[in-house]
Formats: structure tokens, sequence, C-alpha cells
């Protein structure tokens, strides 16, 4: 009994020295963040308090798990684990050709504006990397594209489900800074398109430059029934897209009741296409349970240990430090960009938001910025986290997939001119707040 309230007498300061210490040791060892979270939350729950704060915490996790806006996570994902299966994406692809045309970098272009359609239908990234890879990449490095460029375009593109809504990050940082979700989808929606805007450019000026990294498809142009055939592969994607962001957007429904409209849309979509089947259904329901119990543990063994720390007085410390560093709104705000950048290229997002936002919204209100706005910013940061090395899951999720002869170390370097680019974004809703609509 004598291990109870050991750890007090450290003090603050020390306490969380040690805290953070051990959970750095302990997720080097290569124990997942939310076991690593649970344990380091129960260590300090006794070790600070006893066992009579058990209670506490359980309340805490039970909080986050039973919000009824946390049901559209597993619908999403259940959207994107069931377009992942069917034909749709590789449909909407190829009717995507009549845009990208006789354009030079027409398809990596083309191969973008998919990734943002595939975004607003889903809104997570794993799936999208994949079937980019297994769609787009093959296709660009067969006409000729340089291979840089088009793993860039490919994992870029596809981490844009992170972006634009409905984006399952929005909706956790919803949860967690308790902010209309609906508010944030709507602020997205803007520096979503900007960020593919800006990929878009980047593109375009680059096959200006130098014609032989994009090469221009050579053959007959497709004959009119050739285009209606490809224009059908667009109907049913914007249908989809219309009916969960128009719902939204519209007043009509909520963001879990959309997501729901969402999976009943894909269904149908699958169902029209001659394509449904139990074994679709079973893969995609077993897919779904995998991530987002995935999320769920990330999201349990964050609360318990943000909840310990804050009765600790571990967050009102932390404020406080930061808060310190300077008299200016900017440096604070920039500071904490700077934090999330770092733990970007080791944690997951799910650990970042659940583990930063309780400590960086109250201050982010507290020096008069808008919560909703802030949240847009933290989304546009965790593109960086998507494709910075050495843990950035889209470069991960594309390998799988890729020909033999790409490298991780390959699909790295192609990324840094995208990553320069989502930091210009970051640095633009700095500058232009107006931006997001607030």
């Amino acid at each position: 009994m004598e291990v109870f309230g050991s750890l007090q007498p450290l003090g603050i300061e020390a306490g969380t020295f040690l805290m953070f210490a051990l959970l750095l040791g302990l997720l080097v060892t290569g124990i997942p963040l939310a076991f690593v979270t649970l344990l380091v939350a129960l260590i300090f729950a006794l070790g600070w308090f006893g066992p009579t704060v058990v209670p506490l915490i359980t309340s805490r996790v039970y909080s986050f798990v039973s919000s009824f806006v946390f049901v559209s996570v597993p619908m999403f994902v259940l959207m994107a684990a069931i377009l992942d299966r069917s034909g749709i994406a590789r449909d909407l692809f190829d009717a995507m050709r009549l845009l990208g045309g006789r354009l030079r970098g027409g398809i990596a272009v083309q191969t973008i504006l998919v990734a943002v359609i595939l975004a607003a239908m889903s809104g997570i990234i794993g799936g999208e990397v994949v079937l980019l890879g297994l769609v787009a990449l093959p296709q660009m490095l067969r006409l000729g594209y340089d291979k840089h460029l088009a793993i860039g375009v490919v994992c870029a593109g596809g981490a844009l489900g992170t972006m634009v809504p409905p984006s399952i990050v929005l909706i956790i940082y919803g949860l967690t800074a308790n902010v209309s979700v609906g508010d944030l989808f709507t602020a997205a929606f803007m520096p979503g398109l900007m960020l593919a805007g800006f990929y878009v450019a980047y593109v375009l000026i680059r096959a200006r430059l130098n014609p032989s990294l994009a090469p221009i498809a050579d053959g007959p142009a497709e004959p009119l029934s050739e285009k209606l055939r490809l224009l059908k592969g667009l109907i049913l994607p914007l249908l989809v897209v219309g009916g969960v962001l128009g719902s939204i957007y519209g007043g009509i429904a909520s963001v879990t009741e959309a997501s729901a409209v969402g999976v009943a849309g894909v269904l149908l979509s699958t169902v029209v296409r001659g394509e449904f089947s139990l074994a679709l259904l079973k893969g995609a329901a077993l897919q779904t349970l995998q991530t987002v119990g995935m999320i769920v543990w990330i999201g349990i063994g964050a609360s318990a240990l943000v909840g310990v720390f804050n009765l600790m007085g571990g967050i009102r410390f932390v404020s406080a430090m930061i808060t310190g560093i300077s008299d200016y709104p900017i440096v604070i705000l920039l500071f904490m960009m700077l934090i999330l950048f770092v733990l970007g290229m080791f944690l997951d997002w799910v650990g970042i938001a659940l583990l930063t936002m309780p400590i960086f919204v109250p201050i982010i209100v507290q020096l008069g910025y808008d919560p909703v706005w802030f949240g847009v910013l933290f989304c546009m940061n965790m593109q960086v986290s998507f494709l910075s090395p050495p843990f950035g899951p889209a470069a991960f999720y594309l390998k799988s997939v890729a020909p033999p002869g790409i490298t991780l170390a390959t699909i790295f370097r192609s990324l840094l001119p995208f990553i320069c680019l989502q930091i210009l974004a970051v640095a633009m809703l700095i500058v232009f707040p107006g931006i997001t609509g607030r």
C-alpha cells in the first residue's frame, strides 16, 4: 500500500518530466501507443492519488466513447472499406481521363481530382493511397512520368482524405475540443481545395518547365460513345458526395446521420453496379472493426492519460509554460505548430489530437483565436505528418502496393516538395485565417 501516493512528493514539474520520459521510453520498445498511454495513466493514477481516482478516469473514458458524433467514425471507415473492394474508384479514375485530355501532366492532375472526390466520400487516407497506388501510379509510370512526381502525387493526393470533409481528423478534433463538427467541415472545405490546388499548380508548373517529367499520352482522341461510357463512372460517386455533404451543409442531417447516408449510398452503388456480395460486406466490416478498434483503443488510453494529468495539475502547468514563452500570441501559436510537427513525425494523429488538444485548445481560446480555425490549422498540420519521415503512414501504404523497384527511401525523397507545399498551406492559414470563412 505504500506505493499509493508515492509519486506526489515529486511535484508537478518532476512528475510531468517523469511521465513524458516514461511515455517515450515505452514507445521506443515498440509497444502500441494505446497500451503505453493506458499503462502510464494507471501507474500515475495509483502512484499519485491511489485507487480512489480510478472511477473518475473511467468516467472520462466513457464520455469519450459514448459520444453520438463518434458513431460517424465507423460509418466513414466502412464507406472507405466498401470503396476499397468495389470498382467505383477505378471507374472514377477512368472517367476523369476526359478532364486530363491532352494536357501535359494531365494524368497527375486527374489523380489529384480523383483523390479529392474519394476524400469527400470517405475521410480516411489508407484506402485512398492504396487505391491510387494500384490504379494511378502504374499508369503514370507506363506513360513515362517521372517516378518522383508520380509517387508524390499519389501519396499527397491520397492524404487529402484527412483534410477534405468529411474528415475523421476533424471529427476527433471536434470531440476533443468540444466544438461543432459541422462548423469544422464548413471551415475546412476551402483550405482542403486550396491544398489540392497547390498540388495541381505544382504539377503543371513542373511539367511546363520540364516536359520530360510528364509526357502527353499518344493515340487518337476518345470517340463520343467512349466518352459517354466513361462519364457514367462519375455519376454514382458524385451522387454519394452530394448526399453526404449536401445533407450536412443543407442542414438536413447531422454529421452522424450523414455518415449513415453515405454508407447507404455506397452500398446502393455496389448493388447497382452488380458488385455487392456478402463476402464484400464481410471484408469491409472486418476492416472497419480493425481500423475503428485501433482508434477507440488509442482514444481510451489518451483520454485516461490526459484525465490523470489534468487531476495532477499538469495541464495548468504545461499551459503556463507554453504561454510564458512569449507575450505575442503568434509566437505561442507557431510554437504549438512546431510541437505538432515534431510529434507528427513519430506518433499517430489520433494520439496527437487526444493528448495535445485538451492542453492547446484552452490556450488558443485564451489568446483570442477561434478554436474552429485552429482545428482546420491542426488538420492541415497533420497533413505533413502523413508524409514526413521516418513514420509517414502514406509512404508505407504506398510501399505495400508499389512496384518492386520503388524503395521507401525513394518514396520519402519524392514527398519532400509536397511537404513544402503543405507547410506553405499551413502558413497561408495562419496569415489569412479568412480562408476558413471564420
